[in-house]
């Protein structure tokens, strides 16, 4: 019979250590981060369509009276693996978003099933909306499809307030 003994030592060192990183702990509450964490993947075991996006997201979205028409753009994202794109056409009418077509792009297996449910999905969340306040973020399952999706749509409307 085998007999596991703990070296009287280790509940000593557990002790201080556990003071150290409580001290150290303590001292960073007062700072004030100077950057945050991106947030976790949805799923990573699963492949999930979790990252960040391309664009600058600190830019300011476009606003203002868009001529209407339909207008194509494609827009970029990040997910874990690699760069995706994804087509976008939109047709406008007094600001509003009246018909939207998704063209998907993938690059895998997996980009490609969660286009796909970005796409079957994005109709009933942006139509009859005003193009001004739409804000796309998981769609169908999708989290960072609609990343390329806002992508888009900002080029669009800039070409929209061009004529």
């Amino acid at each position: 019979m085998t007999r596991l003994t703990r070296p009287a030592a280790l509940p000593l060192f557990t002790a201080a250590a556990s003071l150290t990183l409580l001290g150290a702990l303590a001292g960073c509450a007062s700072e004030a981060p100077t950057q945050t964490a991106p947030p976790a993947p949805d799923d990573a075991s699963t492949g999930s369509d979790a990252g960040s996006s391309a664009s600058d997201e600190s830019a300011a979205p476009i606003t203002g009276d868009f001529t209407d028409g339909s207008y194509t753009a494609t827009g970029s994202y990040i997910s874990p693996n690699g760069t995706e794109t994804i087509g976008v056409e939109v047709t406008l009418t007094d600001n509003v978003i009246t018909a939207v077509a998704v063209d998907t792009n993938p690059t895998n297996p997996t980009t490609s099933r969660f286009q796909m449910m970005f796409a079957g999905g994005i109709e009933a969340e942006v139509v009859g909306q005003p193009v001004d306040e739409v804000e796309v973020t998981r769609v169908a399952g999708s989290s960072l499809t609609g990343n390329g999706f806002t992508d888009a749509l900002e080029q669009i409307k800039a070409d929209a307030l061009s004529g």
